[in-house]
């Protein structure tokens, strides 16, 4: 099975296990090493003593007669232990002394070199011995000792600890798998908390938040950025859940008027004059409709990034130019005054930014008293150029100057209806564009003067 579709948990519980039977694993055969050359040092030391007591044995001899008195000594030396075999082997070859089993000892280790352990295998017995060269009084040539110890306990006593290790090895794979499983279940209630706040997810639960307190420390950035995903997703429900509403009021009173008028005219039978007048008026409602849809699909445009404006240069002094002929007629009834200073240039869409421009000169025209002057300035940076439309009138208070871009928002409640051409999605509009174009848009007002500000980035040709 591919370990990718396996669970978090059942990954996590093999790892533990792999890594506890590593860790069993080297612990197990330092040990079996370490047992093994303790046995082989014991092993060494006690040939080593066997060696120097019977060189001092055969120290005491001074000649080959008192080396014959000496072989009850070294009988009762080298006899005494069990599991010790000993042979004494003259120079010329010939054997000095032996117990019943020594002469089986291979005569290759009779010239191994002193010091040297060396093993051997007699059927299903093993031993381990030594070989010594002694110079005694009388012999010609050194005498050869070889002492070799029956170790066949140590060996079954290794095969005892491997058979037992192996079973150990699997009886603590086995716990150590569970055990990882519960640890690995434990450590990870906090995910299975966010997995289950994220399936119970509905419009109505949106303001539910996973709680810091019993996360681990390793899991609290991921539940801060669930929870910081949830906010928006509820800022965002609500936005478009007042969208919606929105939507539905502004479109309710044109739809009333042009059910009222036609429900009137037919009411009763009427001239042609009568009818090509609710006509009319009826045009005008359709109109209205007809460009707040348009304007609702461009913000939609904007919102899903598929508003990519044009790259060409824009003298802005000419723009406002443009503009303020365009507005001139209508602020010259209102007795207003429209002056423009400082000129720049951009790269953009000439459309969009004039329909951007156009959306805050109509909204200071509206707001601005009769007698004022509403001033666009214009003034270019080496890294930015900047547009200003300020316009006297009422101050916005500073909590509604956040707000004024959203869809349908107006700072005052009065207002909320609206009029024939003023639906509350211009300043909308204006910053999708200004978005578009890599820029910002900001609002001050303070002191009776109101001020929209935008910033565009000089691009190179």
């Amino acid at each position: 099975m591919n370990l990718r579709q396996l669970s978090l948990t059942a990954r996590m519980s093999l790892m533990f296990m792999s890594a506890v039977i590593a860790v069993l694993v080297i612990a197990g055969l330092s040990f079996y090493m370490l047992s093994q050359h303790h046995f082989q040092e014991l092993d060494r030391q006690a040939l080593v003593e066997k060696l120097e007591s019977t060189r001092q044995i055969l120290g005491k001899a001074r000649n080959s007669e008192n080396l014959e008195n000496e072989l009850p000594q070294l009988r009762a030396l080298l006899g005494a232990h069990q599991d010790l075999l000993a042979i004494i082997v003259s120079g010329d070859g010939s054997v000095l002394f032996a117990d019943s089993s020594a002469t089986a000892i291979p005569k290759s280790f009779r010239h191994a070199a002193e010091q040297d352990l060396w093993a051997w295998q007699d059927g299903e017995q093993l031993f381990r011995g030594m070989t010594a060269q002694v110079t005694a009084p009388g012999q010609t040539a050194p005498l050869t000792i070889l002492l070799a110890l029956d170790v066949t306990n140590h060996a079954h006593f290794f095969v005892t600890l491997q058979r037992w290790f192996w079973i150990g090895l699997i009886i603590c794979a086995l716990l150590s798998a569970a055990l990882g499983w519960v640890v690995a279940r434990s450590g990870l209630r906090p995910l299975r908390q966010v997995t289950d706040t994220a399936a119970s997810m509905s419009a109505g639960s949106l303001q539910q938040r996973i709680p810091l307190e019993p996360v681990p420390l390793e899991l609290q950035q991921l539940v801060l950025s669930f929870n910081a995903m949830l906010a928006r997703l509820e800022e965002d429900f609500i936005r478009l859940s007042n969208f919606s509403a929105d939507i539905a009021h502004e479109l309710r009173t044109p739809l009333s008027n042009l059910m009222t008028h036609t429900e009137v005219v037919l009411s009763r039978q009427r001239d042609s004059t009568a009818y090509e007048e609710n006509l009319h008026a009826n045009l005008d409602d359709l109109r209205r409709m007809s460009r707040m849809i348009d304007d609702m699909l461009f913000l939609a445009k904007a919102d899903n990034g598929l508003i990519i404006p044009q790259q060409a240069p824009i003298a802005l002094a000419d723009l406002a130019a443009k503009l303020f002929e365009f507005y001139q007629l209508l602020a010259e009834e209102q007795g207003i005054q429209l002056a423009v200073s400082g000129s720049g240039e951009v790269r953009g869409d000439p459309l969009m930014l004039e329909r951007a421009i156009s959306n805050l000169l109509a909204n200071a025209l509206r707001y601005t008293p009769s007698g004022e002057t509403i001033h666009l300035s214009i003034r270019q940076a080496a890294s930015l150029t900047a547009v200003s439309i300020e316009n006297p009138g009422s101050t916005i208070p500073p909590e509604h100057l956040q707000k004024l871009f959203d869809r349908f928002y107006r700072a005052d409640p009065a207002r909320r209806e609206g009029n024939a051409s003023n639906a509350g999605l211009g300043l909308a509009i204006t910053r999708s564009i200004v978005e578009a174009h890599k820029g910002r848009i900001w609002c001050t007002s303070s002191d009776g003067l109101t001020g929209f500000h935008m910033e565009f980035p000089r691009q190179s040709s």
